[in-house]
C-alpha cells in the first residue's frame, strides 16, 4: 500500500505546481478581463488587441459589442477585442490633471 502512494507522490506534486504556477493565475486573468469588459462604458478611450486606438461611442448588451470612433470613423468591434491591458494605462493617463 505505501508504495503505491509513494511511486504517484511525483505526480501528485507536479499537478500541484503546475496548478499554482500555470492553471491558477490563467484563471484570475480572465476574471479580470472579463469585469473589465463588463465595466466599459460610454467616452472610456481604449485600445483593441489588433492596435486599433479609439473612444466608445455606443455598448450594445444584445449581441456584446461596442462601437469605436476612431480618426477614419466609427467601427464596430466585439467587447472581448477590446485589450485590457493596453487600454487600462490609456484612461488612466487622461484621468489625472497634467501639473503645469
Amino acid at each position: 500500500m505505501g508504495e503505491g502512494i509513494s511511486s504517484f507522490l511525483p505526480f501528485i506534486l507536479m499537478f500541484v505546481v503546475v496548478y499554482f504556477f500555470m492553471i491558477a493565475p490563467q484563471m484570475k486573468r480572465q476574471k479580470k478581463e472579463k469585469k473589465f469588459a463588463a465595466e466599459l462604458k460610454r467616452g472610456d478611450r481604449v485600445v483593441t488587441k489588433s492596435g486599433m486606438h479609439g473612444k466608445i461611442v455606443d455598448l450594445n448588451d444584445k449581441d456584446n459589442s461596442c462601437v469605436i470612433e476612431t480618426l477614419a470613423g466609427k467601427i464596430k468591434f466585439e467587447r472581448s477585442s477590446i485589450s485590457m491591458e493596453m487600454s487600462e494605462p490609456l484612461n488612466k493617463s487622461t484621468d489625472t490633471p497634467s501639473k503645469k
